[in-house]
């Protein structure tokens, strides 16, 4: 059985150590964080994640993946390590690889026989020659001449789709630098290739760059047609119509056209602030990824300003906030655009009542000392409110009881943050209606 130590137990790392168990490798997933590791090993999941919990817990109870404090006892073992620690921005946007650094130094420092240090985790390009000069420098200090590769595999995940895009990828990228290399990654995703799912094996700073480009050209995709929906609030055209004319083209596509209030997550602020950082540190300002974040930034604000409009003073006013998570099928509140919304509404005077499927327990915890309140159900947040304001489509939000709702509230207005309501519909049942570009 081929045996494998994933580092790192947070999103990407948990996620994969899972799937890999799953397709039959005896899989040992290492973190600092003893009380996440105490945790995983008494059946405790430290993320939200469908289906995640019983693959992990089914696994365990199968002997193929276990979770340890302890990185060394496992280098001895395996053939392959996945570095999935974290890559949180600096002050100045780019990707602080500290942490990836560190793995590559316990790497270093223990190898007795050859084995793959494979990054998982999203970093700039060039980064695969600082984790060799790092292996190298700490093999030169113990004397001895260790054979190693590295290589770049980056991931691909949907949070709330994560499993699936793990076992049926669009593509699975891997960068390497040699045909031993290539040969252990070939071996290591035998399933997929049998399955006919695209395995792209090429050089190491082309995978890291793709990576970045993908999901530079999403979150584009998405501050693109935010753009568009703010002129079309504007000329008086409506940004749902557009989406359907341009996205019937074959050559655009009807993926990633779905304006909003912003994008949010671990993946797509950091990545693009990133890769604006790696422009500018080579003598290329990337122009049209610096706008993509500027767009997004003030598109977080696009709610409340609409809230300001219709509502006037919010002094003293009840906004009933749904949706708290950066999107829905997860409790991820990173660069979440509800968190700019809350601030500004509090800001500004007004009382916030919240509520979300998954994701309040979260929210209190980053939002301790703000005076939020949480709700047990959709309607219970809208109790006495002046203005509904929905930020995360989550599924329970789609169809609302809209007299219920309108007997519960004391104003009128509807902010659609991710227009998936009917507007006929909900002026009918006695509300002004505000969408994104309609």
């Amino acid at each position: 059985m081929m045996k494998i130590a994933i580092v790192g137990t947070g999103y990407v790392g948990l996620v994969s150590g899972a799937c890999f168990a799953e397709m039959g490798l005896d899989i040992t997933c290492v973190d600092i964080d003893k009380k996440k590791i105490d945790a995983l090993n008494s059946g405790v999941i430290p993320i939200y994640e469908p289906g995640l919990e019983e693959l992990v817990h089914r696994n365990v109870e199968a002997g193929r993946l276990h979770f340890t404090t302890d990185l060394t006892e496992s280098l001895d073992h395996v053939e392959v390590v996945f570095s999935a620690v974290g890559t949180p921005p600096d002050e100045d946007g780019s990707a602080d690889l500290q942490y990836v650094l560190d793995v590559a130094r316990t790497f270093g420092r223990h190898i007795r026989k050859y084995t793959v240090l494979v990054t998982k985790s999203t970093v700039p390009v060039g980064t695969a020659r600082k984790v060799k000069a790092v292996i190298e420098e700490e093999l030169a200090k113990r004397g001895c001449k260790v054979p190693f590769d590295v290589a770049s595999n980056p991931e691909f995940l949907k949070e709330g789709a994560a499993i699936k895009d793990f076992m049926s990828p669009d593509r699975v990228v891997v960068g390497v630098e040699s045909e031993r290399a290539r040969k252990l990654m070939a071996k290591l995703y035998r399933p997929f290739l049998i399955n006919n799912f695209r395995v792209l094996f090429m050089d190491i700073p082309s995978a890291e760059m793709t990576k970045y480009a993908a999901n530079a050209m999403l979150a584009t995709r998405i501050s693109f047609m935010n753009d568009i929906a703010n002129l079309c609030d504007r000329v008086g055209a409506d940004v749902e119509m557009v989406r359907k004319g341009i996205g019937s083209d074959a050559r655009i596509g009807n993926k990633f056209l779905y304006p909003g209030c912003g994008y949010g997550g671990s993946c797509f602020p950091k990545d693009v602030k990133a890769l604006a950082h790696t422009g500018r540190e080579n003598g290329y300002p990337m122009q049209v990824i610096e706008a993509v974040e500027r767009v997004n930034e003030q598109q977080k604000s696009v709610v409340f300003e609409k809230l300001q409009a219709a509502v006037g003073d919010l002094r003293g006013k009840l906004v009933a906030i749904w949706g708290l998570a950066f999107k829905p099928e997860t409790d991820d509140m990173r660069e979440a655009p509800a968190t700019v919304v809350i601030d500004l509404l509090l800001d500004a005077g007004a009382e916030v009542c919240a509520y979300d499927p998954v994701a309040m327990p979260e929210s209190q915890r980053r939002r301790a000392g703000r005076p939020v309140r949480y709700a047990r159900t959709m309607y219970e947040a809208a109790e006495g409110a002046d203005a509904v304001a929905l930020i995360t489509e989550w599924k329970e939000f789609r169809m609302p009881d809209w007299p219920q709702l309108r007997a519960a509230m004391r104003g009128d207005v509807i902010v659609d943050g991710r227009n998936i309501f009917d507007k006929p519909e909900v002026a009918a049942a006695g509300f002004r209606y505000f969408g994104i570009g309609k």
